[in-house]
């Protein structure tokens, strides 16, 4: 093709298109003057394209965008119709559809619920803002123009301050040991037996038990590398394990993964790394330094632990609304009933409020019937040494 006429192409494309237009702005997706094959699900789809620009340009994350789109174009499918169509009633009836157990895709907690409704809301929000000119091109299309359907009249209200279903609680103590003895003994057996799978169940019981011992989210554990463990001279028992490197720990809403330093609390952890480390891990090859490697390379995958740690946890007979994080609402709780302080435990599961961590706490009455005896014999004692010394001195003076 002759280059004059590969510019007039590229002249044709840039048509409309302006660069002082923000990010996600509608001239920028759809340009003036394009005719268009399917006008409504052209500009629906431009829609979508428009608002992933626009969050990712407030640098969220590619998962959290994707995430939000996917819910919107549920919604989008619930009705039938497109934005500049929708209404009031059309959220709330999406809404209660997924309340409803008996209808597909219900059951959904109030959390998740609040969840999609604040989704749609941002994506209104953003169709409605003139800044990115939706609503003078639907108007001028469709003869309507999208509104914010979701207001405080049909807003799910946050009463409470955790929504958590109240039968997630901590591990026991024994409880934990059950699991960690059957994970033990799930190696013992496939090893015993000869049969292929031993060492990725060596390697899946050390990962529950790194989860426990130092607090950690399922993705923060499964992102922590070899090099990620160092020394301190406060522990020198520990070797070098000490503390781990947290580099990938949850982030806030635009910013990067918050980084944080767990100290090593408990010894038992050091001999269970040191024996993964010396005698599993190098058996699998790794190219990188991928704490918990595949035996393609790659890391283990969030969906596959969730999966071994619900057939362990099954196995073992312990209640099915316990999942993988809560081996970490143990960890905060233990360290409480073991003594440490409620601002070190904070500090060490990277919780920005002293809030968040008394909602992982569940401590023993055990627990508390000590704590509540050792308060009334610091009470309870001086007044019985005052009144002792009281009778005695009455005494003396009789």
């Amino acid at each position: 093709m002759p280059e004059s006429c590969i510019r007039c192409m590229i002249r044709s494309m840039d048509v409309g298109v302006r660069s002082d237009l923000a990010p996600g702005a509608a001239l920028r997706v759809l340009p003036a003057g394009v005719a268009l094959f399917s006008p409504e699900e052209s500009v629906w789809q431009a829609m979508l394209t428009g608002w992933r620009t626009q969050q990712l340009a407030r640098m969220l994350r590619v998962s959290t965008v994707e995430g939000r789109v996917r819910a919107v174009e549920r919604f989008q499918q619930f009705t039938g119709t497109y934005p500049w169509s929708w209404a009031a009633d059309d959220v709330e009836s999406w809404l209660v559809s997924l309340r409803m157990p008996g209808l597909e895709g219900g059951g959904r907690s109030v959390g998740t619920l609040r969840n999609y409704q604040s989704t749609v809301a941002w994506f209104c929000s953003y169709l409605v803002n003139p800044a990115y000119g939706w609503t003078d091109l639907c108007g001028e299309r469709f003869g309507e123009h999208p509104t914010q359907i979701c207001h405080e009249g049909n807003a799910i209200q946050h009463i409470v301050e955790s929504e958590a279903d109240p039968r997630v609680r901590p591990f026991t103590r024994h409880e934990l040991q059950r699991l960690f003895d059957y994970a033990d003994d799930r190696v013992a057996r496939l090893d015993g037996s000869g049969r292929k799978g031993w060492l990725a169940a060596f390697r899946d019981a050390t990962i529950l038990k790194f989860i426990y011992a130092y607090g950690l989210r399922r993705n923060e554990s499964l992102r922590v590398d070899t090099v990620d463990f160092h020394r301190s001279p406060t522990t020198p028992e520990f070797g070098d394990f000490a503390s781990c490197s947290v580099r990938y720990g949850k982030a806030s809403k635009g910013s990067p993964p918050k980084r944080r330093t767990v100290l090593t609390v408990l010894p038992w952890s050091v001999e269970v790394l040191q024996e993964y480390l010396t005698e599993v891990r190098p058996r699998y090859e790794p190219d990188g330094n991928h704490l918990f490697p595949t035996e393609r390379g790659g890391r283990v995958s969030g969906t596959y632990l969730d999966t071994r740690f619900a057939e362990y946890r099954d196995a073992v007979g312990l209640p099915p609304e316990l999942h993988l994080h809560c081996l970490r609402h143990s960890y905060v709780t233990h360290l409480v009933e073991d003594g440490f302080d409620p601002f070190f435990v904070q500090q060490q599961v990277g919780h920005a409020y002293s809030s968040t961590t008394a909602l992982y706490t569940g401590v023993s009455n055990d627990f508390k019937n000590r704590t509540l005896r050792r308060a009334l014999d610091r009470y309870i004692d001086p007044h019985l040494t005052a009144e002792t010394h009281d009778l005695e001195m009455e005494g003396d003076q009789a």
